[in-house]
């Protein structure tokens, strides 16, 4: 492959597109957190097989491609690798302060208050009963405290992004191959990663690894592919078949909630995609968001006016910070849910915690900017 310019990589990291879809993605994970509440029926999950975790692994991908892969190309593949690394140490930093505070924050709340289910619903028994042990396993990211699994994920495929950086920069056709390879053969000799105190991890890493090297083969080769995935788009046939697979997804997860639905559908045909296979990442799963980027490119360009209304600011903005504002989100979806069933939980009040978070959630993002930019004035002006 000749090797993409830098100035087409510029091109694409300011594609304002990428950080809203990692800003969707960052509101409906916390919306999905929040268990028994109205507002996450919104969420992408409901829709069809893919999820907020799918989407956030693909445009994680993308973008942390684009990202080292500048930096690859201008200052050399051993500096993007040392700057790989120091995201990665930055990423398992957050992890571990965020599982200390979040672990000892819900045994604070489940012993102060007359809510004790919380304990095992959030998965940290194992932590009241042998903290120590609990927490030592919990630094080599094999305890699984809900709601810390996708940022484990990222932790785990970023270890191992300078051996696919390198690929994608080289044979990017054939690391794409590799990481199917490889996909395949976790699903087939059931490849994954041991969790404390038994099981294993829910992400599966060597199988949701495919998403985010998807992702980063469509950062380095979409210019390259750009006239045939424009012909594909025109090619009404096309189109038609992607919009009957979504149909068909919505029609397949609609059953499960609708037991009415569910038996106008044959048995076999819900048997074969419910329960969705979510730990491997099912082939189904990633045909559906491939499908939902196929329509979504084709319906919002690159140069949509709308990326610059007021509208879509926080979102975009939230995908900017995505580190910090999925930190956020992981407190605020624990907040929720508490308030919800230590108080009346009606469907007032899921709404209001609903949007509560998100607020705080975009505040965080909006903070965070901003102090980055003081922290930029300040060198500047030193200098």
């Amino acid at each position: 492959m000749n090797p993409t310019t830098s100035a087409e990589i510029a091109a694409r990291q300011s594609d304002l597109r990428i950080a809203m879809l990692l800003g969707i993605a960052n509101w409906f994970l916390f919306l999905d957190h929040i268990p028994q509440n109205v507002v996450s029926m919104l969420t992408l999950r409901n829709f069809g097989f893919s999820g907020a975790t799918d989407l956030f692994a693909f445009v994680g991908g993308y973008t942390a491609t684009l990202n080292f892969a500048r930096i690859a190309l201008e200052r050399g593949y051993l500096v993007a690798a040392t700057r790989i690394f120091k995201r990665v140490w930055q990423l398992y930093a957050a992890y571990v302060v965020l599982f200390v505070i979040y672990v000892e924050l819900i045994s604070y709340a489940a012993t102060r208050t007359a809510a004790p289910e919380i304990i095992s619903e959030f998965n940290i028994t194992g932590f009241i009963d042998h903290p120590i042990r609990t927490l030592i396993y919990g630094l080599f990211l094999q305890a699984k405290p809900l709601n810390l699994d996708v940022l484990q994920l990222v932790i785990a495929v970023m270890a191992v992004q300078p051996v696919f950086l390198l690929g994608l920069l080289r044979v990017p056709n054939l690391t794409l191959l590799a990481s199917v390879a490889l996909y395949a053969a976790a699903r087939i000799l059931d490849w994954n990663l041991a969790s404390y105190p038994d099981g294993h991890w829910y992400f599966n890493p060597f199988c949701w690894q495919l998403l985010f090297t998807m992702g980063g083969w469509f950062a380095l080769m979409s210019k390259r592919y750009a006239r045939v995935i424009r012909a594909m788009q025109a090619v009404p046939a096309l189109r038609a078949a992607a919009l009957l697979y979504l149909l068909f997804a919505l029609a397949i997860v609609s059953g499960s909630n609708v037991p009415a639905l569910a038996k106008m559908m044959p048995g076999p045909l819900i048997d074969t995609f419910l329960p969705d296979d979510k730990e491997n990442v099912a082939p189904y799963r990633i045909l559906h968001l491939l499908t939902l980027a196929f329509l979504f490119t084709l319906l919002v360009p690159r140069g949509w006016a709308h990326l610059h209304s007021y509208a879509l600011q926080p979102l975009i903005k939230c995908g900017e910070e995505w580190l910090a504002v999925f930190c956020a989100g992981v407190f605020l979806s624990f907040a929720a849910h508490f308030i919800l069933i230590t108080g009346q939980g009606s469907l007032l009040m899921q709404v209001v915690v609903s949007i509560a978070g998100i607020l705080a959630m975009t505040g965080v993002a909006y903070y965070v900017s901003w102090s980055r930019q003081q922290d930029y004035k300040s060198a500047v002006g030193t200098a």
